[in-house]
């Protein structure tokens, strides 16, 4: 029977349950995945939420009567799917989860063999017209299920990015939100010098201590708290499928995404010279005079999962990072994991013998940024168009390869909207300047205002 499926999105599958993700629409899922991929053997795994371990075993029921056979692994975060699709070779893989959405919702991403995306323009919307048709073509035998524990091989490939002879015995802050985070730093404790404070470290579906996001400044507190009366080294905070990790210094405070891309860049470019390095449009100038300072090659993508991890197989880049907390990386598929990027931190720190803060505190002051300011707006094109002609009589440089990014001599700005909401994004980063950089924030976020005329 054909039905109207409302939950596929630009880059991935999500959508309230029951009304618009339920048993019946994972199942269909998994038959028109496997016809569109003509899949022999595909991973399943699934986050903590409520909903997920029903969603994949309708999934999972969907695939194996397709034909294909599924290597089940359980209970996991998304990047251990998209690390069992290419350390096995399958012909694709499937997590169930919504990371940081609300608790009523629950969703999927979606890849193919070696871990490549899939997405709106690259084989999603396909699969959503055969999952909505119904229509499946019959095969001659249903697949099977097996469940395997990779989890062992998982935690090696993490520690075969650092030198583990030279770590220090750091006192490290683990927020795992109730998420998943929480087993597999359990998992990597026994081979690692650090004594870990964990916080929120239990998975839990129903999210007790909120939903976890600490790109949102509410859900930092027990990070900050932790970190200052444990007198840590670290703290780190995932979201709930923990493909990205957030950092606290020292003293507790969050550092921003965008100050790590270019710590990670210069860590990756002492081990590999003349490397290219991935970057997204938002904030640029940090990331551009450490990459050249380290004798790198900049890359410049579009934002999000699907563009940079196309950009860096393009260009074979060696790590590809975004404000956002994204981090990517060669050896990883080009997928984005959430605990690559603090054990490579607490190696720095290790090595240098420095705090995260003082290893970030140049960076901020040569290149102070506003950190994404979001708002809900009525006329995005107006807006957009409308800032545009009033800076051009001064700007530098434009660009409109992801939203409008605007260039002066001591400052820039990228203002685009997102993808699946109503809300208008903007960063702003000045040279050497806090001042300039907050008053210009304020100026370009009054223009909007003015501009969002209903």
């Amino acid at each position: 029977m054909k039905i109207d499926i409302k939950c596929f999105k630009a880059y991935d599958i999500r959508g309230k349950v029951p009304l618009e993700l339920n048993q019946d629409v994972a199942y269909r899922v998994g038959r028109a995945y496997v016809e569109y991929l003509q899949a022999k053997t595909v991973v399943v795994g699934h986050d903590i939420r409520l909903t997920s371990e029903e969603l994949s075993n309708a999934l999972i029921k969907g695939i194996t009567e397709a034909g294909a056979d599924v290597i089940h692994i359980g209970e996991c975060g998304t990047e251990e799917v998209y690390f069992a699709t290419f350390h096995l070779n399958t012909d694709g893989g499937i997590c169930v989860t919504a990371s940081h959405n609300p608790m009523d919702y629950n969703g999927m991403k979606l890849v193919k063999q070696g871990s490549r995306p899939i997405s709106g323009d690259d084989g999603l919307a396909e699969i959503k017209a055969i999952a909505e048709a119904g229509v499946f073509k019959p095969n001659s035998a249903a697949g099977t299920m097996r469940k395997q524990d990779i989890r062992g091989d998982y935690i090696q490939h993490l520690l075969s990015y650092i030198d583990v002879s030279q770590l220090k015995p750091l006192k490290i802050v683990c927020n795992a939100g109730n998420g998943g985070a929480g087993a597999v730093i359990d998992a990597l404790e026994p081979h690692l010098p650090f004594e870990f404070i964990k916080v929120h470290h239990q998975p839990d579906g129903s999210f007790p201590n909120g939903i976890p996001n600490p790109l949102l400044p509410e859900r930092r507190q027990a990070s900050i708290d932790a970190v200052k009366e444990h007198q840590a080294d670290l703290g780190i905070a995932w979201d709930g499928d923990f493909d990205r990790c957030f950092f606290f210094d020292e003293t507790g405070a969050f550092i921003e995404g965008y100050y790590l891309v270019g710590l990670l860049a210069q860590a990756f470019l002492k081990k590999s010279p003349g490397e290219k390095i991935v970057h997204d449009p938002r904030l640029t100038w940090n990331t551009i005079d450490q990459v050249g300072s380290a004798g790198g090659e900049v890359v410049q993508s579009k934002t999000g999962h699907a563009f940079i991890k196309a950009r860096m197989r393009e260009v074979d880049a060696v790590y590809g990072g975004e404000m956002s907390a994204h981090h990517y990386f060669r050896r990883f598929a080009y997928c984005d994991n959430g605990n690559i990027p603090w054990l490579l931190v607490a190696e720095l720190m290790s090595v240098q013998g420095l705090s995260l803060s003082t290893m970030v505190a140049d960076r901020v002051a040569k290149f102070p940024c506003s950190g994404e300011i979001n708002r809900t707006v009525n006329n995005p094109d107006k807006i957009l168009n409308s800032v545009k002609e009033h800076y051009l009589p001064a700007v530098k440089e434009i660009e409109e390869v992801d939203g409008l990014s605007l260039a002066f001599d001591q400052w820039r700005c990228n203002v685009r909207m997102s993808s699946t909401e109503p809300v208008l994004r903007l960063n702003v980063e000045a040279r050497a300047d806090v001042t300039l950089m907050e008053e210009k924030t304020q100026e370009v976020l009054t223009l909007v205002s003015q501009f969002d005329d209903v």
